[in-house]
Formats: C-alpha cells, structure tokens, sequence
C-alpha cells in the first residue's frame, strides 16, 4: 500500500471565484451552479447558508450574501500556485481534482526524518500546510495508505481544527470504519472518475448500511454479484485497498524569461532594445525542445509597481521580432496620457516577463517541402507589416457576437489576438434575427419607405400588427425595388421599467426582386435599412 500526503483546500470553488472576482476572504460569498449552492464560506455558513440551498433561500438567511457562478475552468486556473508550491516541495503530484492532491509520502518522510518515517511524514505535511497558508492558501493535510484514506484523513483534520492528522500504517480501515456511507462519493478508481454513486449510496441506507465498516464488512463476492464494478470499486475504498499508484503529473519546465532595467526605461523604443535579447532567449530555448509558441503573455513592471499583463495570440507562431513588436504595441497601448512625443511611457519600466501560455511542437508548424507559400501565411506576414508600421489595431477581425442589433453582433479583434466576441452568442438574446447573420452592416441606417399596394407607408400598431402587406421598397426617394418576401416581425422592448430611456422597435427580413434582401428596423412610425444579405 502507497503511503500517500493529500492537501485539501476546503471550500476551493469559494476561494477561486473569491480570488478571480477580488473578493476578501470575510465576504459572505457562494457558489452557484443550476440554481442551488454548490460550496459557500465560512461566514455565510455562519448565517445558515448551506450547500445545495436555492437561491433566494439562500439569499433569504444571508441578506449580505454575494453570490458567483460556478466556473470548473476558473477552479483548475487558481488551483495552479497551489500544485506548484508542492511540487517545490516534493514532485510528481498527482490532481485529483481542483482543491486537493496527493503526493507519495515516502521520499519526502526519508529526507525529513531519515529512519523514522512516520515523524518525517508528519515533519513534512506541517511544512506542506505551512508554506501554503503563507502564500494565502488555507489547507488542511492527511496521511494514510492510499489517496481516499488520506483525504478522508484531511477531512477529519478539518473537522477537528486540526492541521495534520494521520492515519497509522495498515490501520486505513480500521480508521475509515466509523465514517458515514456518504464519504464513498469523493473516493476515486482508475476508470470510476466519472461514475456517479449516489444511487448505490442511496440503496446502501436503504439496506440499512451507514458506515463504510458495515460495507466493508460485506463479503466481497456477493458485492461483485450484487453492485456489479461500481460496487465493487466502492468495496475497495471502503476497506483501506486503495492501492493504486499515484498518476502524478512531471513539472513543467521552466520557459518564461525575463529583462531586468537599472535604471528603469523611460522610453518604447528603448524598452523594445532592451527586450530583444530575452525574447531570442524565449525562442531559443523553445526551439532546443522542439517547442514553438503560439499563444504569449507579456507581463510589464513599472516603478510606480503597476503590473501590467496582457496575452497575445500568433495565428502561426512567435518569432524573436514578433516577440518585441507585441511588447512594444502593449507599451504604446498601455499610455496613460497622449502628452509629450509617442515614444515616451508615463513610468519607467523596470521589468518585463516573457511567458508562453501555449506551445505546440515543431512539427504542427512545419514548413512544406518546397518553402511556406501559402495564402494565409502570405496574408499574416502582410497584416503584421502594417500592424508594425500603424499600429496593433490597425487590422481587425470581425467575429460574430451576441446581441439584438446586427451591429451589436461585430466584434472588432485586432489580428492575432484570440477572437473573443464581446457578448456570449449562446444567451437567449430576444428579439435577435434568426441565421445566418447579415454579410454587411451599415455604419449608420439608412432611411427608407416601405410602401402597401396602394403606395401607403407600412405601419404597426401598438400589438406589432401591420397595416398592410410590403410591397415596395424606396430608397434615396427615387429607387424602387419590389418586394417578393418578408418575414418578421422581430419585436424588441428595451429598458421598458425606464421611460427616459426605453425603446421600442422591431425588425424585418425584405427580400426583393432586384436579388438584394435587407434587415430593415421599425421605429417610432419610421423605417430604416440596418444590414444587408450578399
């Protein structure tokens, strides 16, 4: 059995959406996912907020309650210091899922207390729980034979205010007997991380089985007959046989570089000098790994101790010069005032870290046999030229993003940048225009009529009723084109609760028999063509 050390930070989803959203610690904060709590703090359990509370039940007992969304990637990005300060420590750290991990406990007991192993483990998780919680991390560590008999040891320390408890060698089952059929939902296997155990927990209190010793207890064959391998799995935790090695992770090696400046630099193109160095360093030591980077993060300080961070995408992959065009493009973006020549930065800058987000292996990039001709290849080295001379957003991208208003779904990126649309495009939106989206936008709509049989204006009354069928559209006064189809309307009522600003409009789809179609927008009486179909 793999005597085993698992730090467990309690109530992690809280302490993530708290660091990512700047929260203090001593907010009455909670987790949210469908609706219901899903981990809280400690101040708002105080008020009577507990997990899988609705909202409003809970918001009811906490009036002061801040509530976040649940977001398993913000769990895994802040559960990263945590994972690096032990492998510091002792590597080959195995995640078990954002907020604990285990780590073997024999190496690190040999080197803290040579022959006597269990004062070395003990020496070592003090240290482990130390370390963390001076870098801001409250933990809590168990030992014993195996990851799920040490977790449930680390509960146990939780629950006891203590900060280390360890369970003797060879006695995980008797120490796991006494606790609650419900510890099984946590406990893992190799191929049973996504199976759910609810439904054998449920039945085992049915049965009238509430300890893990009383399951235990249950001879192992008639569990494989009747629980089949999920029950079986569970079996094993239950009785202390966790014996599966650790999947431990290797750390990662250490790519990011950096330039120091005494004194600080107080000028771009100085800056951009002082820089080129590092980022040939970057691309050099990626390249002896076979490794290029196609995503970058730039991270400047200045004297004022202002961080400033920014992350860049390449469509392609970083070079030594693309390197220190983006770090000279976040200097130029990053002015506070306009006053005084281009080239001058309002503080001087002090440090400036290089750090690869993403990289990919050689191979995915490779050139082809007779030289990289390629049009988008062609086309990336041209937009980077102009971007070099005019500017970084002096070539955009336009991505679709949400919204009411065809305009309202343009979102503008500056080329290489991750093309993020400004608003989610899987909400609701009422009132947007079906698919697929207008090809051309206007920067401003364009007055027209929409004419009925009889040359009459098309109105709508107060229910998005229309006086009478379209059949002509007029544009600039003197161009006609026959409408052959519309659909709509789309109706809108925006900020309805406020009539200073409340609008209320609708949108058309016109097909017409010249071939053009248009999204035409209704308001107040007057027509206006918004977009066009090509």
């Amino acid at each position: 059995m793999t005597r085993t050390v698992v730090v467990w930070c309690p109530d992690w989803p809280v302490t993530a959406a708290a660091r990512e959203a700047g929260h203090p610690e001593d907010v009455p904060l909670a987790v949210l996912d469908r609706g219901r709590v899903l981990a809280c703090s400690a101040t708002a359990r105080r008020d009577g907020v507990r997990r899988g509370l609705r909202v409003r039940e809970a918001q009811a007992r906490c009036p002061e309650l801040v509530t976040l969304p649940y977001d398993p990637a913000v769990d895994a990005r802040v559960f990263e210091p945590v994972v690096t300060l032990v492998e510091e420590l002792a590597p080959g750290v195995e995640i078990i899922r954002p907020g604990i991990c285990a780590v073997g406990a024999r190496g690190p007991s040999r080197y803290y207390g040579g022959s006597d192993l269990a004062k070395g483990e003990l020496t070592f998780a003090q240290v482990l729980h130390d370390r963390l919680s001076d870098a801001g991390f409250g933990c809590v560590v168990g030992i014993a034979d195996g990851p799920f008999a040490a977790e449930q040891a680390a509960r146990l320390a939780e629950q006891a205010g203590e900060t280390v408890l360890a369970f003797p060698p060879g006695e995980s089952a008797r120490c796991l007997a006494p606790l609650p059929i419900d510890a099984l939902r946590e406990g893992r296997l190799p191929g049973q991380a996504d199976v759910d155990r609810s439904d054998l927990i449920d039945l085992l209190r049915r049965l009238g089985i509430r300890t893990l010793g009383a399951f235990a207890a249950l001879p192992f064959s008639q569990v494989v007959t009747r629980f089949g391998t999920v029950g079986a799995a569970a079996h094993r935790l239950a009785s202390g046989r966790d014996d599966r090695p650790l999947a431990t992770r290797r750390p990662p090696p250490e790519l990011a570089t950096s330039a120091t400046f005494e004194p600080p630099l107080e000028r771009v193109d100085q800056v951009a000098f002082g820089i080129r160095e590092a980022a040939e360093r970057l691309v050099h030591g990626l390249a002896e790994r076979d490794l290029v980077c196609a995503c970058l993060r730039v991270e400047i300080r200045t004297e004022d101790d202002e961080p400033r961070g920014r992350r860049w995408r390449h469509p392609r992959w970083f070079t030594a010069a693309d390197v220190v065009d983006r770090v000279r493009w976040q200097l130029q973006g990053t002015r506070t005032t306009s006053d005084g020549p281009a080239e001058e930065l309002t503080s001087g800058v002090v440090r400036v870290d290089l750090i690869p987000d993403e990289v990919a292996p050689t191979g995915a990039y490779q050139d082809g046999l007779w030289g990289d001709q390629a049009p988008d290849e062609r086309i990336h080295r041209a937009f980077t030229r102009i971007q070099s001379m005019l500017g970084h957003e002096a070539v955009v991208t336009a991505v679709l993003s949400g919204g009411r208003a065809p305009a309202e779904r343009v979102t503008l990126v500056p080329w290489g940048d991750d093309a993020t649309p400004a608003r989610p495009t899987d909400e609701p939106w009422p009132g947007h225009l079906p698919p697929p989206a207008p090809a051309t936008v206007l920067p401003e709509p364009e007055p027209v009529d929409v004419l009925d049989a009889t040359g009459q204006v098309v109105t709508l009354d107060d229910r998005y009723g229309m006086s009478a069928p379209c059949q002509l559209l007029v544009r600039n006064g003197t161009e006609r084109e026959p409408v052959v189809g519309w659909a709509g309307p789309w109706p809108v009522e925006e900020r309805w609760w406020d009539p200073a600003t409340a609008r209320r409009y609708a949108r058309f789809q016109v097909a017409c028999a010249t071939g053009n179609a248009y999204v035409l927008l209704h308001e107040k009486g007057r027509w206006w063509i918004e977009a066009r179909y090509d």
